[in-house]
């Protein structure tokens, strides 16, 4: 049976489907594409995030999403530091989203 993925792993996924016995099939991203299917990765990742419930599988969609993150800060050339200092101008600017805050509508 072939089951088909096409999506990005973690490194020691090939090791642990050997290990079970199947036969993987694979190849290295080059740089564009590895950013890309990094973007792709934290959206899959943020979308287990909205169906789970239990603290422990929260905190599991949370971990991959700021792996993702880091990888796609260091892969970009950034540093914490400027992401920090964007989201400080950010906050002032516009707000964070501690007031739980939810728009319904506007009118003119």
């Amino acid at each position: 049976m072939i089951k088909r993925y096409n999506k990005l792993i973690r490194d020691r996924i090939l090791e642990i489907i050997k290990a079970a016995g199947e036969k993987p099939y694979w190849r290295v991203l080059g740089r564009k594409e590895y950013t890309k299917e990094i973007k792709k990765k934290i959206l899959e990742e943020a979308k287990e995030l909205i169906e789970v419930k239990k603290k422990e599988e929260i905190i599991n969609e949370i971990v991959d999403i700021q792996e993702l993150i880091d990888v796609l800060v260091s892969e970009l050339g950034l540093t914490k530091s400027e992401i920090q200092k964007q989201q400080k101008i950010k906050n002032k600017k516009r707000g964070g989203f501690k007031k739980k805050l939810f728009l319904i509508k506007t009118e003119k």
